[in-house]
């Protein structure tokens, strides 16, 4: 059984990753919301929404910026490699013939 068949990914989405590596590479959630050519609070509230569903803190908020949490760094690896593999994913579906 699968971890989607079996329940265990509820509402995360490729979008919702795509935010989160954003915002860690550029430790600043305006900066992340410019990069990504959308309003920083919808960006924050997907974030936030993310933490909610992990049930885990990304980011310490610090001043103006943000740093990773150690279990924010931990995700930041794998959100990028599942990222990484739909996007290899595409590419290939690219060359596939039809």
């Amino acid at each position: 059984m699968t971890a989607v068949n079996c329940g265990m990914i509820d509402d995360m989405s490729l979008q919702q990753l795509q935010y989160f590596v954003a915002v860690a590479e550029e430790q600043h959630v305006t900066r992340a919301a410019e990069r990504l050519r959308v309003s920083q609070p919808p960006l924050s509230r997907q974030i936030q929404a993310l933490e909610d569903e992990l049930g885990q803190p990304l980011f310490e908020r610090r001043g103006r910026g943000i740093v990773l949490t150690e279990f924010g760094r931990h995700f930041a690896t794998k959100a990028t490699a599942i990222l990484d593999h739909v996007a290899a994913v595409l590419a290939d579906s690219k060359r596939w013939p039809s």
